[in-house]
């Protein structure tokens, strides 16, 4: 992370699919009992086999889905899990407006555009200050970049420690 408005993230591309609700693939909701460490190694399993132990191979990387990705997710365990599996950022056609706003608030960028050219096992580099998706090296896809608000937001971790450092808000 940068310590002006630029953000960055880069990594590979590891591909889910359309509606991918994060209640069911990554929640201990449904594993009682277990923490966050156990929930990341079989997130999203039941979409892509093994994909835990791939992202930790690769040393993190970016999950690419299809429209409404979190969608139904109120839960910000969701992210955390995610975080756990050193996921780096997520690009979607869509995302589910409460997830995109957990996701801000623990520090995950997000980047919304189509996805339909970004293929498993690309290097992908997303620069969300100018809404600009490298894929292989090569401008693919742009977007509307992140405002600066959230970039800060995203450059301090989340929205907490953001806020232990500007509560009133004053970080221009």
């Amino acid at each position: 992370m940068s310590t002006s408005n630029t953000l960055i993230s880069a990594g590979t591309a590891f591909i889910l699919g359309d509606d991918v609700n994060t209640d069911i693939n990554c929640s201990n909701k449904y594993l009682p009992g277990k923490d966050i460490a156990y929930v990341a190694a079989h997130a999203f399993e039941l979409l892509v086999p093994a994909i835990a132990t791939d992202i930790a191979a690769a040393g993190g990387g970016i999950l690419v889905a299809g429209d409404h990705f979190g969608i139904n997710s109120s839960r910000e365990q969701a992210v955390h899990v995610m975080r756990a599996m050193n996921v780096r950022a997520i690009v979607a056609r869509s995302f589910g407006r409460q997830f995109f706003r957990n996701a801000i608030n623990n520090g995950m960028p997000l980047f919304e555009c189509d996805t339909s050219r970004i293929q498993a096992g690309q290097s992908l580099e997303i620069d969300f200050s100018i809404g600009a998706l490298k894929i292989n090296g090569q401008l693919e896809q742009t977007a509307v970049p992140l405002p600066h608000e959230i970039l800060a937001i995203l450059s301090m971790g989340g929205l907490i420690p953001f806020l232990q450092k500007y509560p009133d808000w004053n970080f221009a």
